[in-house]
């Protein structure tokens, strides 16, 4: 009898054994993949937040696509976007000169059943002749985008303009052959961030150019049943190329304050704060 209770005792603490190996064992090994903890924004990140790195699309669960559109500008890009009370055209001459609109904002394609959600900006030349020509900044602006987009989009890069109301503005340069500016660098009004391209040889050589506003990055589709928050390009820019030169922005590449901005503070709408400064 005894022997009998010794042989299942030992029993028992032997199945109590294995089971504390096995659990040790299943806890302590290494994960299959390391998982992303502290990332400010998709668009800085390897996997979105909360999914694994190296994921594919062969793994187990769905993972979803990169959607620009939930990468938020945070405080401090908002900070940064300098002002830009004046803006003028990205290709030809800062007038628009040397170059035509071949696909106007809003106009049917019917190729693709949708209106354009921009301009296709040429050089006069037409085709391919203007491949390779400058494309500007069209205000003071902060690169908030600028990197090579699938999608028959090619390289593109998108600026961030603060207007004189303290609306933020959005500017998409697309379709680029290359990129002149890195994401996070400041730009003036004229200044060339890139050149125009063919997205890879799907187009022939032109500038998708769109304006826009929003609360995140948004590349967008380029042609919708509906505008959204798009703008009319040439419209906003012709009513923003007469500034005086005194209500011109100081240049964001400048070190010194400029003539006439000793002591000034700059407010989103002083009307608000009246007497606060007298």
């Amino acid at each position: 009898m005894l022997r009998r209770h010794t042989h299942l005792i030992a029993l028992i603490l032997l199945l109590l054994a294995a089971a504390i190996v096995g659990l040790a064992f299943f806890h302590d090994r290494p994960p299959t993949h390391a998982a992303v903890h502290s990332l400010r924004s998709w668009q800085e990140a390897d996997a979105p937040l909360g999914y694994p790195v190296e994921v594919s699309i062969d793994s187990p669960g769905r993972v979803p696509a990169f959607d620009p559109r939930f990468t938020l500008l945070d405080a401090f890009e908002r900070f940064r976007i300098p002002p830009s009370p004046r803006f003028d055209h990205p290709l030809g001459s800062e007038h628009g000169a040397l170059s035509y609109n071949a696909q106007p904002f809003f106009e049917l394609n019917n190729d693709f059943g949708a209106n354009h959600w921009g301009d296709d900006l040429n050089g006069i030349g037409g085709m391919n002749t203007d491949l390779g020509d400058p494309v500007r900044a069209v205000g003071n602006g902060l690169v908030l985008f600028a990197a090579k987009r699938d999608g028959g989009w090619g390289n593109v890069v998108i600026l961030g303009h603060r207007l004189a109301d303290g609306h933020i503005v959005q500017t998409l340069y697309a379709h680029l052959h290359t990129i002149g500016v890195a994401r996070g660098a400041l730009v003036a009004r004229g200044q060339t961030i890139g050149t125009v391209g063919t997205a890879g040889g799907t187009w022939p050589a032109h500038l998708h150019f769109e304006l826009y506003e929003a609360e995140s990055i948004d590349p967008g589709r380029g042609y919708a049943l509906f505008p959204a928050n798009r703008l009319d390009p040439t419209a906003f820019i012709q009513a923003r190329r007469g500034a005086i030169e005194t209500d011109l922005a100081p240049s964001p590449l400048g070190v010194g304050e400029p003539a006439g901005w000793e002591g000034q503070l700059i407010l989103e709408d002083p009307h608000k704060v009246p007497a606060l400064f007298e």
